[in-house]
């Protein structure tokens, strides 16, 4: 497997996944987040998440609408939580398999280009 980079992951599109996915090892998790650092892998390995403090809750809400396009044209969805009126919670994982897949990736490299 070629090592993933981050302008690698932006440039694919998430593919469809009704299960028969491989899921992505916490080994090989660790190649996929050294090109997004800013996500932290959860303790059991099957979901990725990134959080952000907003400047107000007008900030938070037009991140989270950017946020909804891009996973919209990407067909991937994450989880998205917002607490404390501007702190977002973003968790990415593939439900279909249980765990994570590179579509996680693809879609957490995107959502850091927003935020750059």
């Amino acid at each position: 497997m070629t090592e993933p980079t981050t302008e690698s992951l932006r440039q694919k599109k998430c593919l469809p996944c009704e299960g028969g996915v491989p899921v992505i090892e916490p080994e090989q998790a660790a190649s996929y987040l050294s090109t997004t650092p800013q996500w932290k892998l959860s303790d059991d390995g099957k979901w990725v998440c990134r959080k952000v403090v907003c400047k107000n809750f007008v900030e938070v809400m037009g991140l989270v609408n950017q946020i909804a396009d891009l996973a919209e044209s990407d067909g991937h969805h994450p989880d998205l939580h917002i607490t404390g009126y501007r702190q977002l919670k973003i968790d990415l994982t593939t439900h279909a398999i249980g765990g994570l897949s590179e579509n996680d990736f693809i879609l957490a490299a995107k959502i850091d280009q927003l935020l750059d």
